[in-house]
């Protein structure tokens, strides 16, 4: 396998934003200040909280709370023994980052003084305040925190195989880190010589969005180092009526496809694949089908809740987020509609946005800030206003570094960047910065 260098030093020449990136290194640090305005005051009880999930939300918030409460127990159910640093798939998939970068031990970032049950919630039953296990086990909780990730809905996708990621010029950067080091194994494979690559975008909320796009930038920018993307076609088969949901963000990856020969095919959704013949099958609304020969294919799964989640009370029973089962939360301060003793953390939330790292960086101060009012026999009074952040890589050395909110106004935290702007600065960000941020939340620092 041949991995290429990242340009990690210095600016590349054509970096219009050399100054900008050399001031905002200065302020670097204020990124990792903007987690939330959780106040600090700490609480007496004897309360037992449940954590379903231990990614990123689930750990950062029982550091948090284990600092917020005094006496209380708390318990994490999970049985993922390996923390994966899921941002960095991209990284690994697209040969910038080797796979030991994106993979910790979970215990290691647990609080003292915590139970770890090393088992999957298997049912969710909030009428009597339990949860069940995989293996049987019923837990009794007085606080329940839901943040169990989502569920890679492979199985709508006829064909499928994640046994045979990384073959027959298949790709998939989300399963996991060995998925994502054999998609860029068939990347690299393809690049060497070229030929058409079609890449794919579902029509249900995704865990980062913003993956499918850079996966695409990436793709073409690995074909034109090789020399071969003369004799290379990337298409991007989206199956919504755009390729992101912010307009402003949607607007500037399309021209920049445009400017860089890079083809757009709407509502079209991935149905069917068939490996060994390298075909793609895509259906529109009315349900016309069209069959699509690549030398790669990067196929994005549909995404849903958990079957435990979708499953249970805890699920939207009507609206918008009902037919992904996605946990019913309000938006601003991310407690349970009609469960006040439940809270929502990260990808699983049913809101408008917010399935990124960004988004619990943000929100688990929330979540912690208002259990604790919670406990104290307080409303909420902390109020998420769905930050996310995406660092959308446009080739190896460049990025932009795009934020906004619920509305989908850009909300840039550094003014020196300019959100759709490239520069150095944003892929140093994502490269470079953004883990031992993103490690610092974990263990409940920011």
């Amino acid at each position: 396998m041949t991995r290429t260098s990242s340009p990690q030093s210095a600016p590349p020449p054509t970096d219009p934003g050399r100054r900008r990136w050399m001031a905002a290194l200065g302020a670097a640090p204020a990124l990792a200040a903007a987690a939330g305005s959780a106040r600090a005051d700490t609480v007496k009880t004897k309360a037992h909280i449940v954590i379903a999930g231990s990614g990123l939300g689930g750990i950062a918030v029982a550091n948090r709370l284990s600092k917020r409460l005094d006496g209380a127990r708390i318990t994490i159910v999970d049985a993922k023994e390996v923390h994966n640093y899921q941002p960095g798939y991209t990284l690994v998939a697209t040969g910038v980052w080797p796979i030991d970068k994106v993979s910790d031990r979970n215990a290691d970032f647990h609080p003292h003084g915590i139970e770890w049950v090393k088992e999957m919630v298997a049912e969710f039953a909030p009428d009597t305040n339990t949860v069940v296990t995989t293996g049987g086990r019923k837990i009794a909780y007085d606080f329940l925190i839901v943040a169990t990730g989502v569920h890679l809905d492979y199985a709508q996708i006829e064909g499928m195989d994640l046994k045979a990621i990384g073959s027959n010029g298949l790709g998939s950067v989300y399963p996991n880190a060995e998925a994502a080091l054999a998609t860029w194994n068939a990347m690299d494979t393809f690049r060497a010589k070229g030929g058409a690559a079609v890449m794919t975008l579902p029509a249900t909320p995704l865990k980062c969005a913003g993956a499918p796009l850079k996966m695409t930038f990436m793709l073409r920018d690995r074909l034109h180092q090789a020399g071969t993307l003369k004799d290379s076609r990337v298409t991007f088969h989206s199956a919504l009526s755009n390729v992101f949901g912010v307009k402003a963000v949607n607007d500037n990856v399309l021209q920049r496809w445009k400017d860089l020969g890079i083809g757009v095919e709407y509502t079209q959704k991935l149905v069917g694949v068939d490996i060994g013949a390298r075909k793609a099958v895509f259906a529109n609304p009315e349900g016309e089908r069209s069959t699509v020969s690549y030398d790669y294919l990067h196929v994005v799964p549909p995404m849903r809740a958990p079957d435990a989640v979708k499953n249970s009370p805890l699920a939207w029973k009507d609206g918008p987020f009902a037919a992904g089962g996605w946990l019913e939360v309000d938006k601003g301060t991310l407690q349970h509609r009609r469960y006040p003793n439940v809270f929502g953390l990260g990808d699983i939330n049913g809101t408008p946005r917010g399935k990124t790292a960004a988004t619990v960086k943000k929100s688990v101060p929330i979540v912690a800030d208002n259990l604790v009012q919670v406990i104290a026999g307080r409303s909420p009074a902390e109020t998420f206003d769905g930050y996310t952040s995406c660092p959308m890589i446009v080739r190896e050395g460049s990025a932009m570094l795009i934020e906004f909110d619920y509305e989908g106004r850009l909300t840039p935290s550094l003014p020196m960047i300019e959100p759709l702007q490239e520069s150095y600065f944003a892929w140093l960000m994502k490269v470079r910065m953004l883990k031992p941020a993103y490690q610092a939340v974990l263990k409940g620092r920011v």
